[in-house]
């Protein structure tokens, strides 16, 4: 039986993350490059499903597996992983979500691994989608369980929220992403869409469009980030420190001097090449450790920092909050 072009995509993605520390987004459109819209769609789904739901998901492959997960070989977890999401939290077809598990193992030749892999993905057939459904949410460590969370923002939002906003967030944050732009007010062009009612510039679309997206027209961007940098509400002369800003969809809407920090240097490249398709000279691209920055970059009226793994989780930091040295500190305590 042979695997999906979809399937081996999301696999190649998921492999990349978590076994090379690779970004999603970039290693996602290297690995679907080729597939057509129907494919890609799926592909992108599954892979950042997975990733999205990770804890949960080696939970219960180490509940009915009983094995640690961690000790599985590299592609042994991967496919595991993407199998066992599509048994918990999609719909697709369980022969097909197990069927091409076990094929992708032995498409990594490991042929010793692969009655393992069927025997593991059997038991998720039949018990995972039940545990997962089983799992309580009372407490915060319950809730990061299974909403699949870092404790810590769980505890946070627990404390900031109450419980019923708090689980109400996570469900949401864990709904599949829906397909937004932001239109570049920088360049001029006409872009069909249906914009949305709540955010300026958000600009709902079946699909992105290729040629406007070369064109700097637009960017893809969910409304969540673009709230963002609406809230931060930079204006010409403040000067705003984005960390961890690649690929730059809120460091190009802000206005102001805009300093982008990225730790990697491939994803600091990226961040130029968007920041000069879309015109955002006002941006200014440090490749630079965000808890090691140059001397320079100090005493700005806006810093901003959005967590590389999971862009949900935003922090905005006010004036009144502008020493870098607090910020620095409260990056330090959010590992």
């Amino acid at each position: 039986m042979s695997v999906s072009p979809a399937r081996r995509a999301a696999f190649d993605t998921i492999l990349r993350v978590f076994e090379e520390d690779a970004y999603a987004d970039r290693a996602f459109p290297a690995a679907a490059a080729g597939l057509d819209a129907r494919d890609r769609a799926l592909a992108q789904r599954l892979a950042y499903g997975t990733i999205q739901r990770v804890r949960t998901l080696d939970h219960g492959i180490e509940a009915l597996g009983r094995r640690p997960v961690a000790k599985l070989d590299a592609p042994v977890r991967a496919a595991l992983r993407l199998g066992a999401y599509q048994l918990a939290f999609s719909e697709v077809a369980v022969h097909a979500a197990v069927n091409e598990s076990v094929e992708l193992v032995r498409a990594a030749g490991l042929p010793r691994a692969v009655g393992f892999a069927n025997a593991i993905m059997r038991r998720l057939a039949l018990g995972l989608r039940d545990l997962v459904a089983g799992l309580r949410d009372e407490t915060p460590a319950e809730a990061a369980l299974k909403h699949s969370y870092p404790d810590w923002v769980a505890e946070l939002w627990w404390r900031e929220f109450g419980r019923d906003e708090a689980l109400a967030l996570m469900e949401a944050q864990n709904e599949p992403a829906e397909t937004v732009v932001r239109i570049n007010q920088r360049n001029e062009g006409h872009v069909e869409g249906r914009p949305d009612p709540e955010i300026p510039d958000a600009l709902h679309v079946e699909r992105v469009d290729e040629e406007a997206l070369r064109a700097g027209l637009i960017w893809p961007q969910s409304r969540g980030s673009q709230l963002a940098g609406l809230c931060v509400g930079s204006t010409e002369g403040e000067r705003v420190l984005d960390l961890c800003a690649a690929p730059g969809g809120k460091a190009t809407q802000l206005a102001g001097e805009v300093t982008a920090v990225d730790i990697h240097p491939g994803r600091s490249r990226q961040l130029e090449e968007n920041c000069a398709r879309l015109g955002a000279t006002n941006v200014r691209v440090v490749n630079a450790d965000a808890l090691a920055l140059p001397e320079e970059l100090r005493d700005f009226d806006w810093p901003q920092f959005v967590h590389p793994r999971r862009p949900e989780f935003l922090l905005t930091l006010p004036p009144r909050d502008r020493t870098s040295g607090f910020f620095i500190a409260r990056l330090r305590s959010r590992p």
